[in-house]
This record gives C-alpha cells, sequence and structure tokens, in this order.
C-alpha cells in the first residue's frame, strides 16, 4: 500500500496536473519563481564575492609567515633620559642576536635598506645602469619571503662569514641589466662597489609586493655594513615565531626588550616599531567569520522571502480550485492525494527556480573570476562558491518548498466537498 501512495506521487500524470495548473497562471507562476530565483542567487553571489574577497586578503598576505612579527626603528616621538625627541635609532646586530635567544623564536631575518624605504637605488652592469631597490640580508630572508629561484643559487651563511661580494637580483633587474642573458657570474656596481651575480629571483606575490621583489638587489647583510660604513647596523627584522606561542605577548617582550636598550620611552610609539602578521591575520579571519555570517542571514533571508511568495500564491491557487477540490473529494480523492498534489506544485517551482539561481550565480562568478584574474591588485580573487555550500542551499531550497507548502496543503485537505461545490 505504500509503495502504491508513493506511485502515485511520482505519477507522470500527477505531474502533468502540476504542470497544467502552473501554465494556467504564466505571470503569477513567473513572478512568484523569480522571487526564489532572485533569493538563490543573491545568496550565491554573496558567497562567492565574500569568498573571493578572502582570497584576496590570502594573496596579499602571501609570503609573509603567518606566525610572525616585524620590527623596525624609527626616529622617537618621546624624550627620555635626557635625550630630546627626533633622535634616529637604529637596530644592531647584537639586537638581532638578542632576539634571536629569546623563547619562543625560531628564526630572525634582519634587513638593512638604502635610502628611504621604498626609493630606488642607481645600479650599475657595464654600459647599461637602472632604479632599483636594494637590500641588505641574510639567507634567512628566503625562507620568510615569497620568492622563487630562477637561476643560480641563494645567499649563504659562507657569503656572510666571509664578507664576500655577491647579489641576488630580482627579474626585473636581469632583464634590465643583462636583457636575456644568463646574469650568472655577471657583476653589478652599486656606490662604487662590484658584486657578482649568483641567483636570479622570481617574486610569488602580486601586485605592488610582487613588483619590488623582481626589482629588487640583494646584498649579503656583513659584506653591505662593512662596505658602506654601516657597522652593525640594522633597519628592521622579521621575526619567526614559533606554534604554541603566543605573537602578541612575544612581540611586546621583543618591543620593550629593544626600547630599553636604546633609551625609548616605553610609551613612545615611534622609536621601536612592530607589525604583527599573526594577530593581523586572526583579526581579519574573524572579521571574514562574521561577514559570512552576514552573508548567510541576508542571503536566507532573501530566500525566505521568495518561498513565503510560493506559500502565498499557492494558497490563492488552492482559494481559486475550492470548487474542483471539492468535486475531488466527492469522487474519492484522499486528503492524501490533495496534499502531495500541493506539495508537488511546492516542490517542483521552488526547486526549478532555486536551481535557476544557483546556475545564473556560479555563471556570474566564473564570468567576475576571469575579470579579476587580468586585475592582480583587486580586492576580490578567484570568487567562487563551494560544492558543499551548493548542497546546503539546496537543502534549504527543498525544505523551504516544503515549509512553503504546510498552509495552503492544510487549507486543501480541510475542504468539505459540499461547502466547496457551493462556493462561487
Amino acid at each position: 500500500m505504500t509503495m502504491d501512495r508513493s506511485a502515485r506521487f511520482w505519477d507522470l500524470d500527477t505531474w502533468e496536473e502540476i504542470s497544467s495548473s502552473l501554465r494556467r497562471n504564466r505571470l503569477r507562476t513567473l513572478l512568484t519563481a523569480c522571487g526564489v530565483f532572485w533569493g538563490t542567487l543573491m545568496l550565491t553571489l554573496f558567497l562567492g564575492f565574500g569568498t573571493g574577497l578572502q582570497h584576496g586578503v590570502n594573496r596579499d598576505f602571501m609570503g609573509l609567515a603567518r606566525q610572525s612579527l616585524y620590527v623596525r626603528a624609527d626616529r622617537t616621538l618621546i624624550g627620555y633620559q635626557g635625550q630630546g625627541p627626533g633622535r634616529q635609532v637604529w637596530l644592531t646586530n647584537d639586537d638581532i642576536d638578542l632576539v634571536k635567544n629569546l623563547p619562543g623564536v625560531i628564526g630572525v631575518s634582519p634587513r638593512l635598506f638604502f635610502g628611504s624605504f621604498g626609493d630606488g637605488q642607481n645600479v650599475l652592469a657595464g654600459t647599461k645602469s637602472g632604479n632599483f631597490f636594494v637590500m641588505a640580508t641574510t639567507p634567512e630572508f628566503a625562507a620568510v619571503e615569497a620568492i622563487e629561484l630562477q637561476r643560480g643559487r641563494q645567499l649563504d651563511a659562507g657569503d656572510l662569514a666571509e664578507g664576500r661580494k655577491v647579489a641576488l637580483i630580482g627579474e626585473n633587474v636581469r632583464n634590465v641589466l643583462f636583457g636575456d642573458e644568463n646574469p650568472i657570474g655577471r657583476y653589478v656596481s652599486f656606490r662604487g662597489v662590484f658584486f657578482r651575480v649568483i641567483g636570479e629571483i622570481h617574486s610569488l606575490k602580486t601586485g605592488w609586493q610582487a613588483d619590488r621583489q623582481n626589482n629588487s638587489v640583494f646584498l649579503p647583510l656583513s659584506t653591505a655594513q662593512l662596505a658602506y660604513n654601516r657597522r652593525g647596523m640594522v633597519s628592521n627584522t622579521s621575526v619567526s615565531v614559533a606554534s604554541g606561542v603566543s605573537p602578541s605577548e612575544l612581540e611586546h617582550d621583543i618591543v620593550a626588550r629593544l626600547k630599553k636598550r636604546h633609551g625609548v620611552d616605553p610609551n613612545d610609539p615611534q622609536g621601536i616599531r612592530s607589525f604583527n602578521v599573526a594577530e593581523e591575520f586572526r583579526r581579519i579571519t574573524n572579521l571574514f567569520l562574521g561577514i559570512q555570517a552576514f552573508v548567510w542571514f541576508v542571503g536566507s533571508a532573501t530566500l525566505l522571502a521568495g518561498i513565503l511568495g510560493v506559500s502565498n500564491i499557492l494558497l490563492i491557487t488552492v482559494k481559486e480550485r475550492t470548487k474542483e477540490l471539492g468535486i475531488r473529494k466527492a469522487l474519492g480523492a484522499t486528503p492524501g492525494s490533495i496534499l502531495r498534489m500541493v506539495v508537488a506544485e511546492s516542490l517542483l517551482l521552488t526547486s526549478l527556480a532555486g536551481y535557476a539561481g544557483i546556475v545564473a550565480g556560479v555563471a556570474l562568478l566564473e564570468l567576475a573570476g576571469r575579470i579579476t584574474a587580468t586585475m592582480p591588485q583587486a580586492p576580490i580573487s578567484d570568487p567562487e562558491i563551494d560544492l558543499a555550500v551548493v548542497l546546503g542551499a539546496a537543502g534549504i531550497l527543498l525544505l523551504g518548498g516544503l515549509l512553503a507548502a504546510v498552509m495552503p496543503a492544510r487549507h486543501a485537505t480541510r475542504i468539505h466537498p459540499v461547502e466547496a461545490l457551493r462556493a462561487e
């Protein structure tokens, strides 16, 4: 008996009857379907663009170790211990050794910049010259930055220990100074000092960060400090933090120690400055969790509005077919058969409109992904929606279709044949 009822639910005649009912009221059916279509479309786009925004932030964080922080020295804002404000502070090799030996620190990569941060310097190679960023660093730099070796080798411990005059160059530096030729073994000069090129790198970052690295010349820190009378001086350093250690607590400890070593007021916000990548990434991650929850709320509310529209239209349809339903009951139709008819009509309408909304949303996200792929600095990157989210939206649609049919179905099953036949 159960199988017979199930068969009647999926019977072709039943679906033809439902289709005929929807076609008789095409405009009303279309407008109702548009509500569900718009709700699923908005939910799909909201979730897809939310994911794309998150991808864009992850792209901008690419190459920055998530469990790391940066420390640099600057001019003081507050006078301290007899020294006035505006004093330039420099980190030193001893500071790097101090930080390196702190518990929870697994790596330190000091850097020494020439000129103001972001200013290019004139670099020569034979008769050619170019304006590039020049930075002195250590072998640990390759472990904390998103760079890929194209030719040759990276800086190593021997380069620092022996003060070798060698250089690692970005691919744009090679293109300007050497063209398509292999630069390994060739020489570049900076401020009258010649350096032999040992490697060429390509940045894995995007936007201005990639442009900066590809237009950089990297020198051994010890060599640059001696060659340019910067003995023991360091501009800034990155600190890699061990897992299980709080980057915020370690950051506070490092800054406090360095301020004390350099006579900087503990309340001076500028003398010793820091940037906590881990803390910043955590804040952004929490922000995206909030955005995702908000997107689900708005999208679901929009979808709910469409489903309520389906319920109202079905209720109107049931009232218009009161006499027809009364005749059905008089001829022996059971409440269950009428219930199945109303539920099937609701599921058909919401499923088709919802599926169309999801397909349209995925197509628009694909188009947006192709457009943003040509814009490496766009805040959104590769907008997409996971299959699990699509399945979740489909589940919400089916549930919504069932809920939308509850009130109309109850009204239809309670129709009395005699009263129905009297209805105008």
